[in-house]
């Protein structure tokens, strides 16, 4: 057992999840990762000119992509799903029609949400396969929403998390590399009213930013050692984030892609 021991860095393709706000350019982030291919969930790329496969329209759509990235002969280096979700919509359907409902709320205690993981594990365990054994670099595009986060040590606060049930939500931020938030830097300017009372504003110049650390105010993470905050322009985003990937492993380390196996090949066709 002692020679399969592994020491040092391990460097490979990312799984990578990138949330915030609506327009504020995910996508556009994403398109410039290597050789991108989208899986769609929804509309919106057209003006990216990024290559994608057409918008799914039901769970096993969105299998069959994947299963034609995992056996297909192609040169892509990174597989995007957008959104995550108009994916939970459809994962939704697809336990409705399994227990016979309209909605999954009617299914009861929450429920639903709970037969819904197992096909957020399906979805993970395929893009862990075009990870492993394709060699992929995987990007999971989300919107963002305001929760309310119950703290157990202090009084409860909002904040801002993927747009997803918080099952799922917990799944996927667990399985992902990195979850990072795209926002708008906010600078705080005090005024004075009339009465002579001091007034905070919250003033944005369009400045965009990534958080790459959790926060009381947002869902993030990472493991390269990333500054808790860098920079999101318009043009070269993902390229910054790949030099901390080189910074923490050393442009000289390979990446070990190795050949599918039957066995997992299986796993992504059943």
């Amino acid at each position: 057992m002692l020679d399969g021991v592994i020491t040092g860095k391990t460097r490979g393709p990312r799984r990578v999840v990138l949330h915030g706000v609506r327009g504020i350019g995910k996508s556009t982030w994403a398109a410039g990762a290597p050789r991108p291919i989208f899986v769609q969930c929804e509309d919106g790329i057209a003006d990216i000119g990024a290559d994608r496969f057409p918008k799914s329209e039901s769970f096993d759509d969105v299998l069959k992509r994947y299963q034609e990235l995992y056996e297909g002969k192609h040169d892509y280096q990174t597989v995007v799903t957008d959104a995550l979700d108009g994916l939970e919509s459809l994962i939704h359907a697809e336990v409705c029609k399994a227990e016979g409902v309209e909605s999954i709320e009617k299914i009861g205690y929450n429920k639903g949400y709970d037969f819904a993981l197992p096909f957020w594990r399906k979805i993970l365990g395929c893009l862990d396969c075009l990870r492993d054994e394709r060699g992929m670099n995987v990007i999971l595009i989300a919107h963002s929403q305001i929760v309310k986060f119950e703290d157990p040590e202090q009084a409860n606060y909002d904040r801002w998390t993927l747009q997803v049930h918080k099952k799922a939500a917990a799944v996927i931020t667990q399985w992902a590399d990195e979850v990072l938030f795209g926002t708008y830097k906010v600078f705080i300017r005090t005024t004075k009213d009339g009465f002579g009372k001091e007034k905070a504003r919250g003033i944005n110049n369009g400045e965009r930013v990534i958080k790459t650390t959790e926060r009381p105010s947002h869902v993030a993470k990472n493991r390269l050692d990333m500054p808790d905050e860098i920079d999101f322009p318009k043009k070269g985003g993902f390229a910054l984030y790949a030099g901390y990937v080189e910074a923490h492993h050393g442009k000289g380390e390979a990446t070990e892609i190795r050949k599918p196996e039957a066995k997992k090949k299986a796993a992504v066709a059943s």
